[in-house]
């Protein structure tokens, strides 16, 4: 939970002091009124290294936008190349079809690394990385940049995988949507550190910190259809979400 109200008044600290979980921008200015962090700003991010870092290391974005007069926001991958972000879905679909037709759309993603446990219930938080972007969607109809696009999206799940597997088929390509958006719209905002009590609440004899979280891969579970001798390559029985995803 992020804190949806200010402190009181009393309070000894100011509202900045309170808030001191924050990141350095390198980029203080955002590129747009639209993605500057108006709420918490000492958290927010512009600068694209930050903003690419996010994205390369999250597996599910949500789409939001417009259809028919209702709000719609579908989960789905996404995968970044240079300064475009890509999604992609089935060619059958009207929904995103509209958008493809140039539909304003929003797009975020959330990177939760921590639960933050306070003295009082209204101070706990969550450490957290994410990232919003504005912005309209283009399809892609060269077939190179098609292809590129999903080669992208298998290798930011799995990196090293495309490889490996069959490419898409013709009658494949033909059924899938690609649209992109470009970043020039995109903020992030991140909380890390400790909880931020009121000076009167340390005293309280009840635990408080953080509790980390990641995403982290189980035991390998082979297809029954496998053919018996085949054994997981090292991207799989060694794979991790982080740093490593990143791509220029």
């Amino acid at each position: 939970m992020s804190r949806a109200v200010a402190p009181c008044a009393s309070c000894a600290r100011s509202v900045n002091d309170l808030y001191y979980n924050s990141v350095s921008t390198i980029e203080a200015r955002p590129a747009s009124q639209r993605v500057r962090v108006r709420r918490l700003p000492n958290r927010a991010a512009y600068d694209r290294a930050t903003i690419h870092a996010i994205l390369d290391e999250a597996l599910v974005c949500h789409l939001g936008f417009v259809h028919a007069d209702q709000p719609i926001v579908l989960p789905t991958l996404h995968a970044r190349i240079g300064d475009r972000l890509y999604v992609h879905g089935s060619s059958a679909s009207r929904m995103l079809g509209q958008l493809a037709r140039g539909v304003a759309a929003c797009i975020t993603v959330t990177l939760v690394d921590g639960i933050v446990l306070a003295r009082s219930a209204f101070h706990h938080s969550i450490n957290y990385r994410s990232v919003v972007l504005l912005g309209t969607a283009r399809l892609v109809t060269d077939p190179d940049d098609k292809l590129a696009a999903l080669r992208a999206f298998t290798d930011q799940v799995v990196p090293g995988r495309w490889d490996e597997v069959r490419p898409p088929t013709p009658q494949e390509l033909k059924a899938t949507s690609v649209l992109w958006l470009p970043l020039d719209e995109a903020s992030a905002k991140v909380r890390t550190g400790p909880p931020v009590d009121d000076d009167e609440d340390y005293a309280m004899d009840v635990w408080a910190g953080v509790l980390p979280l990641r995403l982290q891969a189980l035991e390998p579970a082979a297809d029954p259809r496998l053919t018996p001798g085949i054994r997981p390559p090292r991207y799989v029985t060694a794979y991790h979400r982080g740093a490593a995803h990143a791509r220029t």
